[in-house]
């Protein structure tokens, strides 16, 4: 009873701070059914005030609705206070420029913060509407802002939104500014006592749309072929529109629409889950690609930072590549173009190593990472980065985070060159495998309810060496102690006697364990068929190893 008491008392405390009717209606009804005796009502209450939303080198990412551990005006608005409190120290007039996508409460999330940083004598810059998280990512460093905002959830489902934070140099937050930031926000006794104006920040015009579509535009050589019929899906995201004008301006023919997908859409009512990766995304995309003959499909995730690509098979079926084999396609494009010689290639520690293999043929310097672009965009030198999960830096002197649109159309570039020399995209993979080994990459992912079983299952196997699949461990690093000399984060990685590498870590975005697997096979005289099929066998045998590992 007394825990009753207290959870109640705490949800009274943050309705009577809540400047958001909508939200304390729904706080309200939630009370009324707890009172009324409805136990699911007290369990949904009871995970609502179970802690607070928590500020980290993500910012903020959770489900829309009332509660301290949830998003909502109330979450934000003391987000934007604890940011430009952390601005202040060093900025008199803190100049923030704010991006929002088209999720539930995204323009109301970027409006509040504008209005606290302009209520705080900050110069607010607002995106002149909802548009992908790359051109926020570029007007930082455009418009010499001392911080940016961007309010989006990316592909997380559509109950969910968030709160990015980057600072003057165009990157991610990354340690310690993501704590300092967060004992700021903690220091807001009360939202009500936020100052916030109804007006006074500056809604920026199209000309930062432009100047974004322009260096973009750029990654491609004037002068490359431009014959290539293109298919493209924003999946109910903010990406159609960019998309469709960086490829009339770089000189294609603009892509077919998914039409039913091509509008802006909260719900994301044709798709299960909002991700290019997850099974069934992008069939609409793959049918109309057969209907109008592509060459090409590229899908985008709802805010347009990472990039999904499909080909169409040589068994006449179309074959959506992953994220590393993009990865190194993008690589070898750009060390065929090109690069300096004290340019620098980085991937993150979960993706493959083929682009390493292909950096080392060519001269150029490369180097492995923590997850997320976060890490990737603060290499020295960096001229490309990419990570398994569809995200590719391409230009990072414009845009230092990853980036779908720019990405879209240096892939379709190598297509259309590819086509123009009778080519295609697999046969560039064929290749990279004879000059490099077939490096097959899978994942294996684990969604729960409960993240304290992520938590035990990472003990179990600090606790225990695992078996994985007959092959010998030769060095396991806990990358808790920053192994690998890199910072430290919950992580294991397992070096195998075979070439092949396994990567367990806890999601930063989502309630997932994910382990990460490789597997690297030569080929020999020239049997690249061979070669594949040992390391499917190989992968299988692997991956169900790691299946009784992780255990969940």
């Amino acid at each position: 009873m007394t825990a009753v008491f207290d959870l109640l008392t705490a949800a009274r405390l943050w309705l009577d701070d809540d400047p958001d009717p909508a939200t304390r209606d729904e706080l309200t009804a939630v009370l009324q059914r707890v009172q009324d005796g409805d136990p699911a009502a007290r369990d949904d209450l009871a995970d609502r005030f179970a802690g607070t939303l928590e500020f980290g080198t993500a910012g903020l990412r959770g489900a829309v609705a009332a509660g301290p551990n949830r998003m909502n005006r109330a979450v934000v608005i003391r987000a934007a206070a604890g940011l430009t409190g952390y601005l202040l120290r060093e900025h008199p007039v803190p100049r923030v420029v704010i991006g929002y996508d088209a999720r539930h409460r995204s323009l109301d999330f970027a409006r509040d913060t504008a209005a606290v940083v302009a209520a705080a004598g900050g110069e607010a810059l607002l995106l002149p509407s909802a548009l992908p998280t790359p051109v926020l990512a570029f007007a930082v460093r455009h418009l010499g802002a001392h911080a940016g905002v961007m309010v989006t959830a990316s592909h997380n489902p559509p109950q969910d939104n968030g709160y990015k934070v980057y600072l003057a140099d165009g990157s991610q937050i990354v340690p310690p500014a993501d704590r300092d930031i967060a004992a700021h926000i903690a220091a807001v006794t009360g939202v009500r006592d936020v100052p916030r104006v109804a007006s006074g920040w500056h809604l920026l015009g199209d000309d930062v749309l432009d100047a974004y579509l322009r260096s973009a535009a750029g990654v491609v050589d004037p002068h490359s072929p431009r014959d290539l019929v293109v298919v493209h899906t924003s999946l109910h995201g903010v990406g159609g529109e960019v998309v469709r004008a960086a490829f009339e301006r770089a000189g294609f023919a603009p892509p077919w629409q998914v039409a039913n997908q091509a509008r802006p859409d909260p719900d994301f009512p044709t798709v299960p889950f909002p991700n290019p990766e997850e099974p069934g995304a992008i069939d609409a995309a793959l049918a109309l690609a057969v209907e109008r003959g592509a060459d090409l499909v590229v899908a985008s995730d709802p805010d347009a930072d990472r990039c999904a690509v499909a080909v169409p098979g040589r068994d006449g079926r179309w074959r959506m590549l992953t994220g590393d084999e993009v990865g190194a396609l993008l690589g070898v494009h750009l060390v065929e173009r090109g690069v300096d010689d004290d340019a620098v290639f980085a991937r993150s520690i979960v993706s493959g190593r083929l682009l390493a293999a292909i950096a080392g043929a060519a001269g150029v310097r490369s180097v492995e990472t923590l997850t997320g672009f976060k890490w990737i965009a603060r290499v020295p030198g960096l001229r490309y980065g990419y990570e398994e999960a569809l995200g590719y830096c391409v230009d990072p002197g414009s845009v230092r985070d990853k980036d779908g649109v720019s990405a879209a159309l240096l892939v379709a570039e190598m297509a259309a060159g590819a086509k123009a020399q009778g080519r295609s995209l697999l046969d560039v993979l064929d290749e990279l495998a004879l000059a490099h080994g077939v490096h097959l990459t899978g994942q294996h992912a684990v969604r729960v309810e409960d993240l304290n079983q992520i938590t035990a299952a990472m003990t179990r196997l600090r606790q225990s060496l695992p078996a994985l699949g007959g092959t010998d461990v030769t060095t396991c690093t806990d990358l808790a102690d920053g192994g690998g000399g890199l910072p430290p984060t919950d992580g294991l990685r397992y070096d195998l006697a075979d070439g092949s590498r396994v990567v367990v870590r806890p999601s930063g975005t989502e309630p997932k364990l994910k382990a990460y697997l490789e597997v690297v096979v030569p080929v020999v005289g020239d049997d690249l068929a061979g070669a594949r099929g040992l390391a499917r066998s190989r992968m299988e045998r692997l991956r169900g190893a790691v299946v009784v590992a992780v255990g969940l």
